[in-house]
């Protein structure tokens, strides 16, 4: 009988598959029909307004604070917000911080604080207690010296995390150069500013801004509203009625041409490129969905332009984006940036240039549209399952402005958007002519190719800024180095610090031990050196992870027992750094260049570079002393760059030769400082060490 089942099955499917035309793609349904639950609402007598969607499909509950207060200028006591968000929600007046955190994880709850806003979740049986909590913790912070200190802490520990990273230098320039630094969207947070700041400043920010005064309390779950009512009532109405201070500033505006704003970031591995212009764009603009459209098509996610054509084409990067904000209190910028090699920065910058020109002279194709508005379509219909979503559309149609059906005709809107509106926004608020582009990389790599960028006939100016936006001059790489020094004297001076040439010529093999914490576990590296081979394991809390071995023409890496050859062009590089230390290895090859100087901890250091296919590297000595202070290398393994720096200091002697007591290496997210532990010349070193 089951046999016949299956036929019939079989058939049926056969018949079902001849009636369609597999030849013609499928015309799209329409678009499925918005139901967004009205909120039911009452406001309090000191400003606070409340909105709340009851739904009882899962015992869950959601609400969400948000004050609606224009940008806050911080001047030079930038910062401050970021220390209220972080001492807000840690216990309040009458709950320590270790208690409040306690009890909100028994319940399976969240609660969570920005400088303007508050997050919490819960099932719905701890629903009264976590809106006690919530509103506890808002309205009677725990403000107190000691987490100050901590949270205060941790913001320089940060900032001082990021003073050579090119991508934060990036993000804090390009903010600064759009609308200047004495505007809220401008400024930045800085050591000297932070080190103003007081917990006095956090409680008096505190009193100016987290006020009810435009404040959305939206709750949404599996509620009743006359309880929610009456728990808001009782846990919110002492929240303290209040205006905050208003700003005033002075409306930037874009560059009269375009031009490249370059900021030199010597360490850095790529180039952070952000094409950017001014955008005055509100929600409630008639061109805000084609707008988004433009955006979608040039650079909103992998099918869009800059990706398909820096990436998919080019293969300068591995992703190229775009974006453009709204704002109803100020300006905001559309941003076209990428990531890309040293290489190939200037390349990339026309690129940029182009596809945003191209945007803007010729209409986006039908199928570029279509696939624009699924994406809007399909991510709108599926935020709609979360209640953080239905909690910012109730809040945005509150305050900026909306119709107050903008949301059930969303999907009706996009669908309506033609190509020639789209062109028209793209017009409007992108720019090619009138663009800041925005290079944040190393100098000496890049700028010999930037300076001859040229676009539409005409070579793009560049500007130069430090790393905290203000002007300066072109760097010149090689104005500390005095006349006759070459590599050679620069080697020949290291060598004479460390020991003199002769006594360097005695040794035979080179077993050099150091060891650090990182993550909890102790490090050890083990570093193995003759004049023709190297090996080098890493040890976890005594376990050999990983190793590497360089002998002759094979490179190999070690896990265990098992062996991968590493590519050959990698195992070519190494040999450049061969020998008892890698640089009699440079000299040898005679590839190395005098790069200039730079300034390493406070002193000025002679910097060579050993070009390579798969390893750049790049030594620094101490022009006063001739020891070497840092180690940086590039290497590039299938596609894929890693940054490797080393700091080293405290040089010691073992048996008359000098070496640096202290390295000090970035590993992941982590500064890993290591101490040697031994130094051992000719001994404990074999040829099974290479093997």
């Amino acid at each position: 009988m089951k046999k016949y089942i299956f036929f019939i099955l079989a058939l049926c499917s056969t018949i079902s598959y001849a009636q369609i035309d597999r030849s013609k793609q499928p015309k799209p349904g329409p678009a499925p029909e918005i139901n967004l639950k009205e909120p039911q609402r009452f406001n309090l007598l000191n400003g606070l307004k409340v909105m709340v969607v009851e739904n009882h499909k899962l015992p869950k509950v959601s609400i969400q604070l948000r004050i609606d207060n224009p940008p806050i200028l911080e001047g030079d006591k930038s910062g401050v917000s970021i220390l209220t968000a972080s001492l807000l929600g840690k216990g309040s007046t009458s709950i320590p911080k270790d208690d409040f955190e306690e009890e909100v994880d028994y319940m399976g709850a969240r609660i969570s604080f920005g400088s303007q806003s508050a997050f919490a979740s819960s099932l719905s049986q701890y629903f009264p207690r976590i809106v006690e909590l919530m509103a506890d913790a808002a309205i009677n912070p725990n403000f107190t010296q000691e987490e100050f200190d901590k949270e205060k802490e941790k913001l320089l520990t940060s900032l001082k995390s990021q003073e050579k990273d090119a991508k934060a230098i990036a993000n804090r320039v390009q903010n600064a150069l759009s609308f200047g630094t004495d505007h809220p969207y401008g400024e930045y947070a800085s050591e000297t500013s932070v080190n103003n700041i007081s917990l006095a400043d956090v409680k008096q920010f505190y009193r100016d801004y987290f006020v009810p005064a435009n404040a959305y309390l939206v709750i949404i779950g599996d509620v009743n509203f006359e309880e929610v009512k009456e728990l808001v009532e009782t846990h919110f109405t002492s929240w303290t009625k209040a205006t905050p201070p208003s700003f005033s500033y002075t409306k930037p505006t874009d560059p009269y041409y375009t031009q490249i704003n370059f900021v030199d970031v010597p360490n850095a591995v790529q180039s952070e490129i952000s094409l950017q212009n001014l955008v005055d764009l509100k929600m409630a603009d008639k061109e805000y969905l084609a707008a988004l459209l433009a955006n979608r098509v040039l650079g909103g996610g992998a099918q869009g332009r800059l990706f398909q054509n820096l990436r998919e084409d080019k293969a300068y990067t591995y992703g190229s984006y775009s974006s453009i904000g709204n704002d109803k209190y100020a300006q905001s910028t559309f941003r076209a940036s990428a990531s890309v090699r040293n290489a190939v920065t200037d390349s990339a910058v026309v690129q940029i240039l182009s596809e945003v020109d191209k945007i803007i002279q010729k209409p986006v194709t039908e199928q570029e549209l279509n696939d624009a508005k699924a994406v809007y379509i399909g991510s709108f219909v599926m935020a709609l399952e979360q209640p953080e979503t239905m909690a910012r559309y109730a809040i945005n149609l509150a305050t900026e402005n909306l119709p107050a059906d903008f949301y059930q005709n969303y999907l009706e809107n996009i669908n309506a958007v033609t190509a020639e509106e789209v062109q028209q926004a793209a017009q409007k608020y992108f720019s090619s002519d009138k663009a800041r582009v925005i290079v944040s990389g190393k100098g000496s790599d890049v700028l010999e190719n930037l300076e001859k960028v040229s676009f539409n006939g005409k070579v793009v100016p560049i500007k130069y800024y430090d790393k905290f936006a203000k002007p300066t001059e072109k760097p010149d790489y090689n104005a500390a180095v005095a006349e006759g020094v070459t590599v050679q004297s620069v080697i020949d001076h290291y060598f004479k610090a460390i020991g003199g040439k002769d006594k360097i010529a005695t040794i035979k093999s080179l077993l050099l031990i150091y060891e650090g914490e990182a993550m909890g576990s102790k490090i050890k590296t083990e570093e193995r050196r003759t004049v023709d081979k190297y090996a080098q394991t890493t040890f976890m809390n005594n376990n050999a992870m990983m190793g590497i071995v360089a002998k002759g023409d094979e490179l190999f890496m070690k896990q265990g027992t098992n062996k991968m050859p590493m590519p050959a062009e990698m195992a070519a590089d190494l040999q450049g750094a061969m020998g008892i230390f890698p640089e009699q290895g440079i000299l040898a090859t005679g590839k190395a260049k005098l790069a200039g100087t730079e300034d390493i901890n406070g002193k000025s250091a002679y910097k060579i570079e050993v070009p390579g296919t798969s390893i750049q590297a790049t030594y620094y000595y101490d022009i006063e002393s001739g020891l070497k202070v840092k180690e940086a290398s590039i290497i590039n393994i299938g596609g894929q760059t890693q940054n490797q720096v080393t700091i080293m200091k405290d040089y010691t002697e073992f048996e008359g030769i000098l070496f640096p007591s202290t390295k000090s290496t970035m590993m992941g997210p982590q500064q890993v400082e290591s101490k040697l532990l031994e130094a051992l010349i000719n001994k404990n070193v074999s040829e099974k060490d290479f093997e």
